[in-house]
């Protein structure tokens, strides 16, 4: 059973009926609401990727809900920074075994580098970028190099909590024109505008921390 989220917020735009058994667990997770967000997010993150899942179904939710985006922001990020918690201490019992169980030797070379250099980064800001920009491979691998945990945690907040918030906010302040969006153009579309509106905040992000190391700096 395929639960394909992005269809089922292409069919809440069409309004078409779906009488399959992947439509009624979808449609179970939708009643769930905040705690539902809470289960996808760690299943989606540990046990089984379904990528977009969570993006879609905040998205739905804070449309149905708009003055509430807020806590399903919360909620997904909660339950997405649980499953990758579980994947990341499954990965630091196992050590480089994690790693090269799942990925090729080049592929852990990469994302070893890119790790050993960004540290801090290479956690936040995959879990800042929606799909398909991996993160899996980046939680594992701070797991088998073990990452500190604090560090790991504040990280995957940072870049879920920000990335829902950016989904959430949309579904609320634009409801169905989202989900027209999707149907229209595809979720690879939304993605593109979420991954300018991602842009625009490390952009700033970057620059407040810029601005502020050098007021530092002058005051001493």
């Amino acid at each position: 059973m395929k639960l394909d989220f992005v269809s089922f917020v292409q069919g809440q735009a069409r309004k078409a009926p779906d009488t399959s058994a992947s439509h009624a667990v979808r449609r179970w997770f939708f009643h769930l609401g905040g705690p539902g967000l809470i289960l996808l997010g760690v299943i989606d993150s540990s046990v089984i990727p379904v990528p977009g899942s969570v993006d879609a179904m905040t998205i739905i939710l804070s449309a149905h809900e708009k003055t509430l985006w807020i806590y399903y922001a919360v909620m997904a990020t909660i339950g997405s920074v649980l499953g990758a918690y579980l994947t990341f201490r499954i990965a630091r019992t196992q050590g480089e075994k994690a790693m090269s169980k799942r990925f090729k030797p080049r592929t852990i070379k990469k994302v070893n580098a890119i790790f050993e250099k960004y540290g801090f980064s290479s956690i936040a800001i995959p879990a800042l970028l929606p799909p398909p920009f991996p993160m899996v491979p980046f939680t594992i691998a701070a797991g088998a190099m073990k990452y500190p945990v604090q560090k790991f945690l504040l990280a995957m907040t940072i870049g879920r909590a920000t990335r829902y918030a950016i989904l959430a906010y949309l579904g609320a302040k634009y409801g169905r024109q989202i989900f027209a969006v999707v149907v229209a153009h595809g979720w690879t579309f939304l993605y593109i505008l979420i991954g300018v509106a991602v842009v625009v905040f490390l952009i700033w992000w970057f620059g407040f921390r810029h601005k502020k190391a050098a007021l530092a700096h002058g005051a001493d």
